[in-house]
């Protein structure tokens, strides 16, 4: 139970979407305490009736306004997404119904209209219950409509991906004997090589390569689908998932491949791309 108590629980802080809420729920807490009046105010003429009903829904508004939208802007690091477990999702939600239903009890004692019981305090308890589980209810069907959105996405992506992976390249060659075709995620590198370029790739046998009478720059256009080639220089094109290790020094960066006798510059106009693109692998 304890361990379950601990799992992790996204806290809602959308403040444009909490204020929606917010107003959503205050507005529908008026209306069912004007249609169907639980509290027993049958002896307050029509407008002391208005008046009182306009005051819950204003302390619903206040009380929420406050807890989900002041509160999380002054004290942001109590809210942090990453050590907002279940127990403190329960302890917020009964903090919220603790401030709804206080409210609720302050103002009618101001008032002194009514002569409270325990059986008017359960009522007043029960009405609170009303937007906090609009709140439980919302944000239960926000995440699963983000979650399953995000399954979606993730899927697509994945397929994508996998069939990027298989997907052959065809590289022409001014010889028709010379044309290679392989399958993208085997390729290492292509190098310029005067009007040629060498294309690396590894297979079952190890690494491969084959010159081909063609262009960097056309080898660039065959590929530009594939996020993870990359042209670090201008006579090198690499696959960054193939990429063993950088090594930096006072003229730069280089790359070195598994199982390769050279290494492969990196321009200083392309340093930038190459930390963004090996910070996602």
């Amino acid at each position: 139970m304890l361990k379950y108590l601990k799992r992790s629980y996204p806290f809602n802080d959308d403040l444009k979407r909490n204020s929606k809420i917010i107003f959503f729920i205050s507005v529908s807490i008026f209306v069912f305490l004007l249609l169907f009046q639980p509290l027993d105010i049958s002896s307050l003429e029509g407008k002391e009736k208005f008046y009182l009903i306009a005051g819950l829904g204003a302390i619903t508004f206040l009380s929420l306004s406050i807890n989900l939208l002041v509160l999380p802007s002054i004290v942001p690091q109590i809210f942090l997404h990453k050590e907002w477990v279940i127990w403190k999702e329960i302890l917020w939600n009964l903090w919220l119904l603790f401030t709804i239903a206080f409210g609720y009890f302050l103002m009618y004692k101001t008032l002194g209209i009514i002569e409270f019981s325990f059986y008017m305090i359960i009522k007043m308890l029960l009405i609170a219950i009303i937007p906090l589980t609009g709140l439980i209810v919302f944000n239960h069907n926000r995440l699963l409509r983000h979650h399953l959105k995000t399954a979606y996405d993730l899927n697509a992506k994945l397929k994508s991906h996998r069939e990027i992976e298989e997907k052959l390249i065809h590289f022409d060659s001014d010889y028709q004997k010379n044309k290679l075709s392989l399958k993208a995620r085997l390729l290492i590198l292509i190098r310029s090589a005067d009007n040629y370029i060498e294309i690396f790739w590894k297979d079952e046998n190890g690494i491969q390569s084959q010159l081909i009478r063609s262009t960097l720059i056309k080898a660039q256009e065959l590929m530009k689908d594939y996020n993870y080639f990359f042209k670090c220089h201008r006579s090198y094109i690499v696959n960054v998932n193939h990429i063993d290790r950088v090594e930096g020094n006072s003229q730069g960066y280089r790359l070195y491949f598994e199982n390769f006798e050279f290494d492969v510059p990196v321009s200083k106009k392309a340093i930038r791309e190459l930390k963004d693109r090996v910070k996602f692998l």
